[in-house]
């Protein structure tokens, strides 16, 4: 269920300014999605998991809140973003 480090390193890569930029906001929205992703999909199955539902919620959250700082700072990288990730506004 958790995000391997091979696939986290490429994040990294395609959303960060260098390789060990993991902490811009684009990289920490990007492994957010791949996160909610592979969580949506487990939920599909385990419908009464609760306690995933809830971290899922609290994700969407987070992203939500990374989003809305994203948009108020650089919106040409909110924008680039959202299309790369495939999230809807």
């Amino acid at each position: 269920m958790a995000i391997s480090k091979e696939r986290k390193a490429e994040l990294v890569k395609q959303f960060g300014k260098n390789e060990k930029d993991c902490g811009a906001t684009e990289v920490q929205i990007a492994i957010l999605t791949e996160d909610i992703n592979n969580l949506t999909e487990h939920l599909k199955t385990h419908i009464h998991d609760y306690h995933s539902k809830r971290g899922l919620q609290m994700m969407v959250g987070k992203r939500r809140s990374l989003l809305d700082y994203l948009k108020r700072t650089n919106v040409v990288s909110y924008r680039e973003t959202i299309k790369a990730l495939g999230i809807r506004k």
